[in-house]
């Protein structure tokens, strides 16, 4: 834990007894609006739901006693998540909260004046989210995952498991992302003697099209980038590398926890505790426009032997070493 994150902490569990006094004396409930990327149904969206949950706890927000959370799930569906924006607007919530950019975006097109605050965001100033991170301006803040920079991290983890590969095909969907990482993986791709693959899909049956077109020729590997089509999607996708004998870097830890080979990234759950600060601060009067916007300060790889070997791949101990979780 960072000294800033003990202070933190520290600081909501000083609230905690007040607030709770306060709401049994009839304090106002608040009420939150919170649009959810995934589907109801993914353990992933409801292990965030906790974190977030324990995060506003530890600043003395419990639902249902001095606040309410309406959830609503657009399960990757930007058409849908327009829908559902226009909901929670309708119920007037003190502060919506959006998981990733495609929701944020959803929502900040049919509000410029309730609070926002967004969780792991891609490119949100590209996005047209924010206009800086220090400043965000307007009525939103958040918290990012990566920058595009880490997009060399992924690709030299490909070439590292597997030195004879040539190519790497991009997986994502251009209505739900602003194609970033696929811009900054061109721009990387040929110093590590890469091909890079851009693979726009939108449904299942593009992903399977995809994968099963782009395995036709050998030396290649999959690239699976932040995206909330391919992590709804994301068991075909194991599915289809296996099938193919593909090696496949993710952004992720819940991908190789589900049988994936390998992922470097930040902790989804460790994000959506670190939004409750946000939350917090507004509840309490601050304004997001004032509220730097923050990425993560520790990333984790993850490695799955047993996909590895199944892959008839040999770890190298370099990445052997460098894996903070590996599993057998």
């Amino acid at each position: 834990m960072t000294r800033r994150e003990f202070i933190t902490l520290l600081g909501g569990a000083a609230v905690a007894w007040p607030l709770a006094a306060r709401a049994q004396q009839g304090e106002r409930v608040r009420r939150l609006g919170a649009l959810m990327s995934g589907a109801e149904t993914d353990p992933e969206m409801q292990a965030r739901l906790a974190g977030f949950r324990q995060g506003l706890g530890r600043f003395g927000w419990t639902d249902k006693r001095n606040i309410h959370v309406d959830y609503r799930f657009a399960a990757a569906n930007m058409d849908r998540a327009q829908e559902l924006a226009r909901e929670l607007i309708a119920l007037k919530p003190d502060v919506l909260v959006a998981w990733a950019t495609g929701p944020a975006v959803a929502l900040q097109q049919q509000n410029r004046s309730i609070p926002m605050v967004f969780i792991g965001a891609e490119d949100p100033i590209g996005a047209g989210l924010i206009t800086s991170l220090a400043h965000p301006g307007g009525n939103l803040t958040g918290t990012l995952l990566y920058e595009e920079s880490i997009v060399g991290k992924w690709l030299a983890m490909l070439k590292e498991i597997t030195p004879r590969l040539e190519r790497a095909a991009a997986l994502l969907n251009p209505k739900s992302t602003t194609g970033i990482y696929v811009q900054a993986a061109k721009a990387i791709a040929p110093s590590l003697r890469i091909e890079l693959v851009p693979s726009f899909i939108e449904t299942s049956a593009d992903i399977e099209r995809a994968i099963d077109s782009f395995a036709a020729v050998p030396n290649g590997g999959l690239l699976v980038l932040p995206d909330l089509t391919t992590a709804l999607h994301r068991d075909l996708i194991i599915s289809l590398a296996a099938k193919h004998q593909l090696p496949a870097v993710y952004q992720a830890r819940f991908w190789v926890a589900a049988g994936g080979l390998m992922s470097y990234g930040a902790d989804r759950v460790v994000a959506s505790r670190q939004a409750a600060y946000y939350v917090d601060r507004i509840l309490r009067g601050a304004a997001p426009a004032d509220l730097p916007v923050e990425g993560p300060t520790r990333f984790e790889t993850t490695l799955n032997l047993k996909t590895a070997k199944a892959l008839g791949l040999a770890v190298p101990p370099g990445l052997l070493i460098a894996a903070d979780e590996v599993i057998e």
